[in-house]
């Protein structure tokens, strides 16, 4: 009989324990990782571990301890780091092998080899990366709980790391959690989708505090920290000084900047969105998406199609195994093609195409010519588990000049190497969003920035003391949007004085007119902390422009690029896919007794997926069925077309639950609300009630867009970033009409539903 810890195969399974302590300074994450292992069994054990990390991530360091004898494992090429651990095997040496996945940035596999009868090791794992900053301002760290087996598309080689995948409740080993943030400015919160126990201030200035994981977390869920501080919109720079071990002159020797730029626009360009561009949405309908998911991503896209402006172009496309479009190209969009889209297909969309092929169809909308003078922009939605990452950040990189990337990364175990690295080359925006949260907000985020001019011919100049040169670390800017964060990293080498200062100006041109920024800053390097984070994060950006610049090149010249690239990982101490982690514990040499036997550590797999899994998780096709409750929002839609001699029995039998997405489905393309018995149910009241305070002068068009837009700034306004486009649609409907007697209107309005909304603060 089996004994110690067990997995649903009944198999032993050696790690005993996660515990996981993370160090957030300002917006920079470090994360340090210590996993115990144990072998209870009577045979030598090889573990073989699979986890994922943020998908840039600089991992820099790594080391085991067993028994009181620790091993800092070096950075070598991933050829000989794999045969020094196979020659320490063989030889009865203990050995660690830590390496990044050839197909995901983001999937590492530990393998811990010669773990000895009744012997325990601890390994400790270091990584740093950048916190992205959220639809609310708040930095998004996650630590990835969850790992499901990727979706390999059909016909590609097998290169899948096989995982065993199990319920939460039947992972053998715990996790704890904990966090120690710090800003120069104050940390205002802390919010988890994970139970905290309450924050803890480390002085009185507020701008340091702990926080902790709740004791008996399961692992049914990513962990996500929400960290929010004051006056977070802020451009910083910080210089870290070099190694002292290392040569100046390199990159780890000489001084580091990290600059984080907050371009702030002209108000004057910012007050006048865009009223052209070519908005194609690429929605995920793999079996994956089943339930809440599909639902939101529908109550989404119908958002988007109400905020688009008139005279643009639109598409939307869908994928799964395999792919289709709604209209055979680009059409521009009218009330025709709006309800066309809503009514005949949204509202069928299911997640009912299998697996997630989704580089057929990119491939499919870039062959799809560009139409002159609308820009085109590109929403993507997906779970975000493919094998084949590399291959589609590549495809999104070559077109990156025909248009920009939105990517949302849905619900638990989004890639983030996908996700990110769609919007990174596509000159985009990445936003994650997990199960509980709403995903509008996020999407019309990214509206808002696709519906800004785009920003050209960017530049960065720096201006520095005589005897200091700098190197850029980063690529060059490609996109900037209003109150986002770009990051730029650089090399400073030479000597200055610790009271010097330096400027850096970003210059652009945004909508035809010339704009800089402009951030001054002091070279006087910040506190040492030891583990040398932005020197970290410059080096990964580095590694990640020259593995790009590696999969471009030939003959020669790439086995040129890859010699750099080793060459910078080992000097830096940092992974890439082209090195690995090893330490051996050359010990005793002891020649171990016994075959080596292999054992797979299992993942979590979500509470919502506990029914057996096929071999890749998102290549089952479920039959899906909609009730009437699911389609609520369109059969509002169907509604409006009743005229207000109808009556109230034309209402729709089972209204929305959110009363907000159906006064939204009720709005014209143009902007504009028409009075009739759906609007009257949508605003909670009959016809007759909407219909007598009408001045008689006033059209239905006119007197219902008034009313839409007092209930929501009446009712609504926690919602405001959902309805801000659409609402701005409708006051530009109404100040076109030229109509009479508004302020009347207004005060009608006012009375009819209660509210004390002001003519000026609806904008009309």
């Amino acid at each position: 009989m089996n004994c110690g810890l067990l997995n649903a195969e009944k198999e032993p399974v050696p790690l005993k324990s996660v515990e996981v302590e993370l160090e957030v300074r300002d917006h920079v994450a470090t994360v340090v990782s210590t996993l115990n292992y144990e072998n209870k069994e009577d045979k030598p054990l090889e573990a073989v571990f699979v986890f994922p990390l943020p998908g840039d991530a600089a991992v820099c360091h790594f080391s085991a301890k067993i028994g009181q004898t620790e091993i800092v494992a070096e950075v070598k090429e991933k050829q000989k780091a794999r045969e020094e651990y196979d020659d320490a095997l063989s030889s009865g040496q203990q050995a660690f092998l830590l390496e990044e996945s050839d197909q995901s940035p983001d999937i590492f596999s530990l393998s811990v080899g010669s773990l000895r009868p009744g012997e325990s090791a601890s390994i400790r794992l270091e990584y740093v990366t950048e916190l992205a900053v959220q639809a609310d301002e708040g930095l998004r760290f996650c630590l990835p709980a969850v790992l499901n087996p990727r979706y390999q598309p059909r016909g590609s080689e097998d290169v899948c790391i096989q995982v065993t995948s199990v319920p939460a409740s039947l992972v053998p080993y715990s996790l704890s959690f904990s966090a120690r943030v710090s800003s120069p400015r104050p940390v205002s919160k802390v919010e988890s989708n994970c139970p905290l126990d309450a924050l803890q201030y480390l002085n009185t200035e507020q701008t340091q505090a702990t926080v902790k994981l709740a004791a008996g977390h399961k692992f049914d869920r990513d962990v996500e920290l929400l960290i929010y501080y004051k006056d977070a919109h802020q451009p910083t720079a910080v210089v870290e000084a070099g190694q002292a071990s290392a040569k100046p002159g390199s990159l780890m020797g000489d001084p580091v900047v990290m600059l984080s730029l907050y371009p702030e626009f002209p108000q004057a360009v910012m007050s006048s969105v865009a009223s052209c561009g070519e908005f194609v949405f690429l929605l995920d309908r793999s079996g994956s998406m089943d339930g809440s998911r599909i639902k939101s991503a529908r109550e989404t896209l119908l958002l988007l199609l109400k905020s688009l402006p008139m005279g643009c172009y639109f598409n939307i496309y869908s994928f799964g195994s395999c792919h289709e479009n709604i209209f055979p190209k680009s059409v521009e969009y009218s009330q025709k093609t709006m309800e066309e889209a809503l009514k005949k297909k949204i509202e069928e969309m299911g997640a009912d195409l299998g697996g997630t092929e989704i580089l057929e169809p990119l491939k499919h909308i870039y062959s799809q010519p560009c139409i002159p003078s609308q820009p085109r922009q590109l929403f993507v939605f997906t779970d975000g588990e493919v094998g084949n990452t590399k291959e589609v950040i590549n495809l999104v990189r070559k077109n990156s000049g025909s248009h920009r990337c939105f990517s949302f990364g849905i619900g638990e175990g989004a890639s983030s190497a996908l996700i990110n690295g769609l919007a990174k080359e596509g000159g985009g925006h990445a936003q994650f969003i997990t199960d509980t949260d709403r995903m509008q907000p996020k999407v019309m985020q990214s509206l808002r920035f696709a519906l800004q001019p785009a920003v050209m011919d960017i530049s960065v100049k720096w201006d520095l003391p005589k005897g200091v040169s700098v190197t850029a670390l980063s690529p060059p800017i490609t996109a900037l949007f209003q109150g986002q964060r770009s990051l730029v990293y650089a090399q400073l080498t030479g000597q200055s004085s610790e009271a010097a200062e330096g400027c850096v100006t970003v210059k652009y041109s945004l909508a035809g007119h010339p704009s800089q920024n402009q951030l001054h800053f002091s070279l006087k390097p910040a506190e040492d902390t030891g583990r040398l984070p932005v020197h970290r994060l410059a080096a990964r950006t580095l590694i990640g422009s020259l593995e790009i610049e590696e999969r471009e090149s030939r003959g020669e010249q790439e086995e040129g690029v890859k010699k750099k690239v080793v060459e910078l990982s080992v000097q830096s101490g940092v992974s890439s896919a082209f090195t690995a982690f090893i330490a051996v514990n050359k010990g005793d040499g002891e020649v171990l007794q016994g075959p080596l036997v292999v054992r797979n550590v299992p993942t979590p797999r979500m509470m919502a997926c506990c029914m057996p899994m096929p071999q890749y998780r998102k290549s089952f096709s479920p039959v899906v069925q909609f009730s009437d409750a699911g389609m609520e929002d369109f059969h509002v839609l169907q509604s409006s077309r009743c005229s207000l001699d109808v009556s109230e029995s034309c209402l729709p039998k089972q209204p929305p639950r959110d009363p907000l997405l159906q006064l939204v489905s009720l709005q014209k393309a143009s902007g504009c609300w028409v009075l009739d018995p759906a609007l009257a149910a949508a605003l909670g009241k009959t016809t007759r009630e909407v219909e007598k305070p009408k001045p008689a002068s006033v059209n239905q068009e006119v007197w219902g867009t008034i009313l839409a837009l007092i209930w929501l700034h009446g009712f609504k306004m926690d919602a405001q970033e959902e309805w801000e486009l659409l609402a701005m649609k409708a006051v530009s409907w109404l100040r076109a009409q030229n109509a009479p007697c508004v302020t009347e209107c207004v005060e009608a309005g006012n009375a009819l539903l209660g509210c004390n909304m002001q003519k000026d603060a609806l904008g009309i």
